[in-house]
């Protein structure tokens, strides 16, 4: 009885916890609503890092191209691929001139390093302002560039933007990987918004060069096998010089992986790079993933024995409410709200993912970002 007890008034503390999670910082996303901003038209440099990525620039590099904006370049970068990645680089090199190409070889310092690859695009960038985004990303309009670029100022020196995943009908993998992004989303925007930035994506991420170099570029963290989009934002954002931009005409999409093992060693390498964040988030993330896992385990432990199970029952729908009514608004800002229907469900699948992720990437741990 006193371990039921003891395991009751915890289960109490979780929800508490959890509600506050959702009703103080997650509402500071869901209930915002964007800024609109003054188109600035400043000159901006596109940079795309792609290793063996011919097809897919074949397919999504005409939609960046096409962009409606009076001044940008796109920066491509061939990361030591073996496919015909810098032909087709080269072919459409050919018929347009705000072209760059940045052929890079493997060095044995920096063997099969994206960050060293994307140092050298940056560095052969022309433009004060970066935007950077992935082969396999297609801006949702043709204003992409315009809605990111609009919310740089004189002290906004960085935006966080959303790169979702294109949707596939009745395939339950890609309602987990649209629910695991809404939920990366919903966090990201939400610490930016009440001052604490903690990461962006690179599929829609945009900062000024300055603040690049100021930093060393990805010097504290090249070893690192990824991170060059949430560590460097980690790194370098602040209350101050971070601002989101989550207008539809914003959005990128991407392919989402098409079979469970590669996007689960896509998130190995996502996941590992949590342990290099700056204390205050890593504890932050960290209260929030282990009260999620304890809200379950305890109510569905509570629930089998029928331990004060009215009052659990009670607390459960209460949190599943609030939940519901956080996560349901944030989804339809960002277009993903078809997963709401399944959210208990990919939040339970999601939470043994990660434990088996984490678990994982303590017996092996991949050093290539191909």
């Amino acid at each position: 009885m006193i371990l039921l007890d003891l395991m009751f008034y915890t289960f109490v503390v979780v929800v508490l916890v959890q509600v506050v999670f959702y009703i103080v910082f997650f509402r500071k996303f869901a209930f915002v609503k964007q800024k609109k901003e003054r188109s600035k038209n400043i000159s901006i440099s596109v940079i795309i890092c792609a290793k063996n990525e011919a097809e897919n620039l074949q397919n999504f590099l005409p939609s960046i191209l096409n962009q409606d904006y009076p001044s940008f370049e796109v920066v491509l970068i061939n990361d030591a691929s073996q496919d015909t990645t810098l032909d087709v680089m080269k072919e459409f090199a050919a018929k347009n001139n705000s072209i760059k190409i940045v052929n890079v070889k493997n060095i044995e310092a920096f063997w099969g390093n994206k960050k060293y690859a994307i140092t050298l695009g940056i560095k052969a960038s022309l433009y004060d302002f970066l935007l950077f985004t992935d082969a396999d990303c297609k801006p949702v309009s043709k204003h992409w560039i315009k809605e990111m670029s609009s919310h740089f100022s004189n002290t906004k020196t960085i935006v966080l933007g959303y790169g979702a995943y294109t949707k596939v009908k009745k395939s339950l993998l890609n309602k987990l990987i649209r629910f695991e992004t809404l939920l990366t989303a919903i966090q990201y925007f939400s610490f930016a918004n009440i001052g604490l930035p903690f990461m962006g994506v690179g599929r829609n991420l945009a900062y000024r060069k300055d603040v690049f170099f100021n930093a060393n570029g990805f010097m504290n963290h090249m070893d690192v096998r990824s991170g060059d989009d949430d560590l460097f934002v980690n790194q370098v954002a602040t209350a101050k010089n971070t601002s989101t931009s989550f207008s539809k005409k914003s959005f990128t999409t991407s392919l989402p992986k098409t079979t469970f093992s590669t996007w689960f060693r896509q998130k190995k390498r996502h996941v590992s790079t949590a342990k290099h964040y700056k204390l205050k988030h890593k504890m932050l993330l960290a209260l929030f993933y282990i009260t999620q896992f304890l809200f379950w385990l305890l109510t569905i432990t509570l629930l089998v024995v029928l331990f004060k199970w009215k009052i659990v029952l009670a607390l459960l729908i209460v949190r599943l409410t609030i939940q519901f009514i956080v996560y349901g608004f944030s989804a339809k800002k960002l277009g993903e709200i078809d997963v709401i229907a399944l959210l208990p469900f990919l939040e339970l699948f999601l939470i043994v993912v990660q434990l088996t992720i984490f678990i994982s990437n303590l017996v092996s741990k991949p050093k290539r970002w191909r």
